[in-house]
């Protein structure tokens, strides 16, 4: 017997990290107002971190748009890859050029560019795509505010969120 509905279960589990942040702010906030000694020191440090989770999980939260969608993605040593019903592929992060959303579809795709292998288009909602944010934030340079305001809201077309500095350099030389 279920005690939450589903819906409920996969709002929590969507927001969990900054569920958990917020949880140990107010423990911390209570230790720092009713304790004394050293256990306000350990509330203060607790206080940062519940702030640093939630920032962190508001993040995350916004991130994760669902599992229901086509395929699966797999982030692997280094190495992304994504089984799709109809295509499929594996992309180097560490060779990777491009990065951007392809708003065009319904649900949205992401698009990795790496050179000498096709494209790989990857539906924002496939099962496991929340590993993609990991994987991306991992990437040199890359601005995590700006690949969530795209995702909170989409533009018509394909939008760059992400270009390696070599691929740059290249696109600069040739136009």
């Amino acid at each position: 017997m279920n005690l939450i509905r589903p819906e409920a279960r996969a709002a929590i589990w969507r927001w969990r990290e900054t569920l958990f942040g917020l949880c140990l702010l107010l423990l911390a906030l209570w230790w720092g107002l009713t304790a004394f000694g050293v256990l306000r020191y350990v509330a203060a440090a607790l206080m940062v971190a519940g702030g640093l989770l939630v920032v962190a999980g508001l993040q995350r939260g916004r991130f994760r748009l669902g599992n229901s969608g086509a395929g699966v993605v797999q982030v692997i040593e280094g190495q992304l890859a994504y089984f799709g019903p109809q295509a499929g592929g594996a992309v180097a992060l560490s060779e990777l050029a491009m990065v951007s959303l392809d708003n065009r579809h319904r649900p949205s795709r992401w698009v990795l560019c790496q050179p000498g292998v096709e494209d790989l288009e990857i539906p924002v909602n496939a099962t496991g795509g929340e590993a993609l944010f990991d994987a991306f934030a991992a990437l040199p340079e890359f601005q995590v505010d700006v690949m969530l305001q795209q995702l909170r809201h989409p533009s018509d077309g394909t939008v760059v969120i992400w270009r390696s500095a070599a691929s740059a350099q290249q696109f600069r030389l040739e136009h």
